[in-house]
């Protein structure tokens, strides 16, 4: 068995909206080991984007503890989370994000320099767009790329930094049956060669084939695990 990337323990969320206490997450636990290829399939309002948000660092848990490469994000200060955010994490999104002003190269070239030079930086990019097929069409801006393609840039992104964990929001929703799955084997790729874990949230059952195991999450809590069918 590998060494797990991901532990969590008894991990809570609580929403305050008005005088009422939404929860979101109830008594979590999780081991996600290095390397792995995993989807977290649950209907909407089940709490998978809450859950992915607070394995990134980008909210704040409730009660429990979350541990990530070996960090206690539960500890970390505001910096620190920062640090992690850049160092270890790459997060890919449903919507792509990419600044449209910026060329497709620019766009990951941004997310690069946050680790390393700008001339390594810039070599980088290159590299990671040639990786996911985008390297002649680096000098286009968004506007003048498809969904598919914008999708391969926010890939080479993410991954740019090579980051420990590569957590994607619903990835292919945005893309038709076909580009979706010519995305979802490019990450499975990365992930079996270069070693990268990934953790994909979707509601898309179709994702499950290429796993190497499923977590189901219902009403905010984890009922079932399952290998899956790669």
């Amino acid at each position: 068995m590998s060494e797990p990337i991901v532990e969590i323990d008894s991990l809570s969320k609580d929403y305050q909206t008005g005088e009422i206490t939404v929860r979101a997450l109830t008594g979590v636990d999780l081991q996600i080991e290095k390397g792995n290829f995993v989807v977290i399939l649950g209907p909407s309002g089940s709490g998978k984007t809450t859950l992915l948000n607070l394995i990134g660092g980008i909210d704040a848990h409730t009660s429990g503890s979350i541990r990530v490469n070996t960090r206690e994000l539960t500890k970390l200060t505001e910096k620190q989370l920062t640090e992690f955010r850049k160092e270890d994490v790459g997060f890919i999104f449903q919507f792509y994000n990419l600044i449209p002003t910026l060329t497709a190269v620019e766009n990951v070239e941004l997310a690069a320099r946050l680790r390393f030079p700008r001339r390594i930086a810039y070599e980088r990019s290159m590299k990671m767009l040639k990786t996911v097929e985008m390297d002649d069409k680096a000098l286009k801006f968004p506007s003048q790329l498809s969904g598919g393609e914008q999708q391969r840039v926010a890939i080479a992104r993410a991954l740019v930094k090579e980051p420990k964990i590569v957590l994607a929001d619903e990835p292919t929703g945005n893309l038709d049956t076909e580009t979706g799955e010519r995305i979802l084997k490019e990450m499975l790729r990365i992930c079996k060669e270069e070693g990268t874990t990934f953790l994909i949230v979707t509601h898309n059952v179709t994702i499950s084939k290429l796993a190497d195991y499923i977590i189901y999450l219902k009403d905010g809590q984890i009922f079932g695990t399952s290998k899956g069918q790669s």
